[in-house]
């Protein structure tokens, strides 16, 4: 447990100052009215190292190349498409099986990789979440380190230090995602005649007032289990601030906190006005109220916008989470290879493109996300209208704000204390009772180790 906390308290350090060092979309390269593809020229501005490395005519690979995601909703779906688009250009021998198991944040997928990783039938390469998530694929005996894949050039050295894991890295980033956003609907907020809350008692006032006017105040699919840890997130890193909140997670603020019990007291507050169908709904179900204008809010990543735009919505805005301000709760998707892979050629020339600044432009501006590189180009944004505002105005955050890690999406700690932290919010859903929550937080804090 102690080897455990050690990597544990680096990452948060780690994470915190990425900042310094994150990509952007650029105002300097000049617009282009198509995104980027593999055969797109460089612009005079990007070094040599930007490109897919060129691989000889004979050597390039076919056959087979299964890749395994949980990317299935709109915007996340469209940006895998666009990155498997890129590969096949480049790579026309090989037949891409796009393997997804639906569930957001990879609920469904994680259980069913561990299970194939353990019988000896992986995928060729899998999406897994930068930070502590990879230990619960127990890399260094299955998974192939990829030291010699990433480039310190083009990537941020404390991002490459977030990834390293038992003295390797295991997986190759794509892309950088906020996860503490209120989007809102325009012209619901406006017929009600309130802007978007800055604080969480705004928040919960306005919710109130929204119910008055027959809107769904809040909008939340909980169907599958991680939702409402999500946006507690956001509530906890609202009443305790950036330092205690990763206090939480290294074993420095105790969850007996009554700030924690106030969080936890206006979460249940903030349920009373959710839609009464969030159980049967996934959170983008959930967003259709919103779409539609029938709810006013959204507690979601990033990746909403993506998904916004897969739908032709464009009536939205965002801000951080009620309380949340100037302070970003971050999180990475990246892509590893298995030891055993059946087509490992294939796989090493799709991480090739996954890190790639072709890849990484075509993939983000769809997903809602922005690159894990530090020289993507402005205009690969521009060419998706819908997301463009709302991610160049999140790489200016980026690039400003506090970073704070996500337990949820794989960054603060190790699978298991995630997976039943996310167990113990959805059981607060059904139960309302927050001592009993608040106790069984802070005994997994204690059973992860870190915690007396």
């Amino acid at each position: 447990m102690v080897k455990k906390q050690g990597y544990f308290v680096m990452v948060l350090v780690v994470v915190a100052s990425i900042l310094l060092a994150a990509c952007q979309p650029t105002p300097t390269a000049a617009p282009t009215a198509e995104a980027p593809t593999a055969e797109a020229p460089a612009t005079e501005a990007a070094p040599a190292a930007t490109a897919v490395p060129a691989t000889p005519e004979a050597e390039k690979p076919s056959g087979k190349l299964e890749i395994f995601s949980w990317w299935t909703a709109g915007g996340e779906a469209e940006g895998l498409n666009a990155i498997i688009d890129v590969y096949k250009g480049l790579y026309p021998d090989v037949d891409v099986v796009n393997a997804t198991v639906a569930g957001g944040a990879g609920t469904n997928a994680k259980a069913v990789l561990a299970t194939r990783l353990q019988g000896g039938n992986p995928p060729d390469s899998f999406q897994v979440h930068a930070g502590l998530e990879v230990e619960k694929y127990s890399p260094t005996q299955y998974l192939v380190p990829l030291d010699d894949m990433l480039d310190p050039a083009v990537y941020p050295a404390d991002l490459l230090s977030m990834l390293k894991y038992e003295d390797h890295y295991w997986s190759i980033p794509v892309n950088i995602h906020r996860s503490n956003v209120l989007w809102y609907n325009k012209t619901v907020l406006k017929d009600a005649g309130i802007e978007a809350p800055k604080t969480m008692d705004e928040f919960l006032s306005d919710l109130e007032l929204l119910k008055g006017k027959g809107y769904i105040p809040m909008t939340m699919g909980t169907k599958e289990g991680w939702e409402a840890a999500h946006v507690f997130e956001g509530f906890l890193l609202s009443f305790l601030g950036p330092d205690d909140y990763i206090g939480l997670w290294k074993g420095t603020t105790a969850w007996t906190d009554p700030r924690v019990t106030s969080a936890l007291e206006a979460f249940k507050k903030m349920m009373t006005y959710v839609n009464t169908d969030n159980a049967a709904l996934t959170w983008d179900g959930a967003a259709q109220y919103l779409t539609s204008n029938k709810a006013a809010f959204l507690i979601m990543g990033d990746w909403t916008a993506g998904w916004f735009a897969s739908q032709n919505f464009t009536d939205f805005g965002s801000v951080a989470t009620p309380g949340t301000d100037k302070v970003f709760i971050a999180l990475s998707d990246s892509f590893a290879l298995p030891k055993g892979a059946p087509n490992e050629a294939a796989a090493k020339s799709w991480l090739e493109v996954v890190g790639s600044k072709a890849g990484q432009e075509a993939f983000n501006p769809k997903k809602g996300s922005i690159c894990a590189r530090t020289d993507c180009d402005d205009a690969a944004f521009k060419a998706v209208p819908a997301t463009y505002d709302y991610l160049h105005a999140t790489a200016e955050e980026w690039k400003t704000d506090r970073i704070v890690p996500s337990i949820v999406h794989g960054a603060a700690t190790i699978e298991s204390w995630a997976t039943a932290y996310k167990d113990t919010m959805a059981l607060f859903v059904a139960s309302g009772d927050v001592a009993k929550t608040q106790t069984s937080l802070g005994q997994l804090c204690v059973d992860a180790g870190v915690c007396k």
